[in-house]
Order: C-alpha cells, then structure tokens, then sequence
C-alpha cells in the first residue's frame, strides 16, 4: 500500500500548498540541526514540527540526508546574498568592499553556527547533491569576482585571482571557526573579529599589490 498519498492530504491539511510543503521542512530541519547538530536530526521530528505526516518529505527529498543536504545548499545560498550585499555597500574592487564581505562572512557563522558547520562538514554525510555544489561554488564565485575588480584596479590580471582568493577565504573561515569554537574566548577574550578581519584583509591585499608592481 502507497502511504506517500496520505502525506500530501495531510500536508494539504495543514494548509501547506503545493511548493509550500518543501519549505516548511527546510525550516523545520533548519531549527532541529541549531538545537542539537545534524546527528541527533530525525526526519521524524522534522514532520511533527512542520505538522505533516512522516510520509509527507518523500514528495520533495528521498531520505533524512537529502532533506540535511538542502538544508545545507540553502544556507549557501543565503550566505550569498549576505556575501553580495556587503559587497554591494562599497565601490566596486575596492578594498573596503572585500573587507566587508569577510566580516559578513565571518557574522554569518557567529550567527548561524550549527548550519556553517553542516554547509562545511561535509565528511560527516553522504556527498553533497549537485544543488549544495553548485550553491557553494555560487557562493566561492562571488569572492572571485570582487577578488577579479580588485585586481584590475591595482594592475593585476584575472589569472591571479585564486592566489588572492585563496588566502582571504582562509582568514575568514579559520577566523570564523575560532570564534563559533570559542577558541578566543580562551585565548584573546574580547578580541574584536570585525577588526581582525579588516585588519589581516588589509595587510594581505596591501602586501599583494606591493609584490605585483615589484
């Protein structure tokens, strides 16, 4: 006997419409993994806090970690739009702008903890869907980009762009994993990260465009 019928009638029920289900879900699933991480998440739970059926996910993910993996896919695509924005307040290529875009980074994770570490702790599951690679390389992409304006302001060429990527993606992401980590909790307690970041930004892309006109 097919029970996934049953899941759309209660779904309907709950007054979610077709497209409405799916999120509804994602949201459900968002709140479970901040609470207590993605190994402790049931697709059970996330069907009793959306108010549908356990048969009701199987219209929209084929297991517990296709739903996770969306999770994940959708916290890089928001993390994107948070990346553009910050981007999009300063001059394009400037350095204010890569600034800023590492801040916004690095507050997404203070923010979002338990998510960052799903997006990035890919070990742990099966291999990312194409949906979550595609959306963190949509999220990469915006770096290179502001990494590419920046270079063709200070005479360097596009070919350039991972050398300089590469690094300001790590200040960013070793700095946001010592903060959710607490590491400088116990190591420099009230260090300013909105500072660091700019500060160690600043001195790399200085040192970068110095070694370029030399």
């Amino acid at each position: 006997m097919d029970t996934r019928g049953g899941g759309e009638e209660t779904a309907k029920k709950s007054g979610y419409h077709h497209g409405h289900l799916r999120e509804a879900l994602l949201d459900a699933a968002h709140r479970l993994i901040a609470e207590s991480g993605p190994e402790s998440f049931t697709l059970a739970e996330a069907c009793r806090q959306a108010g549908v059926s356990t048969a009701a996910p199987y219209r929209h993910f084929a297991d517990r970690n296709a739903l996770i993996d969306a999770v994940a896919a959708r916290g890089f695509a928001q993390l994107t739009e948070r990346l553009k924005a910050a981007r999009d307040r300063h001059e394009q290529g400037s350095v204010e702008s890569i600034v800023s875009m590492g801040q916004a980074y690095v507050a997404f994770a203070a923010a979002e903890p338990a998510l960052f570490r799903l997006m990035f702790g890919r070990h742990r599951l099966p291999p990312p869907t194409e949906q979550a690679m595609a959306e963190g390389a949509g999220c990469f992409k915006v770096l290179l980009e502001a990494v590419v304006a920046w270079l063709g302001r200070t005479g360097g060429t596009p070919a350039e762009q991972l050398d300089i990527a590469m690094p300001l993606w790590t200040i960013v992401h070793g700095t946001s994993h010592l903060l959710i980590d607490h590491d400088f909790d116990n190591v420099a307690p009230g260090t300013d990260v909105d500072q660091l970041v700019a500060r160690a930004t600043e001195a790399f892309l200085a040192g970068a465009s110095a070694q370029d006109r030399n």
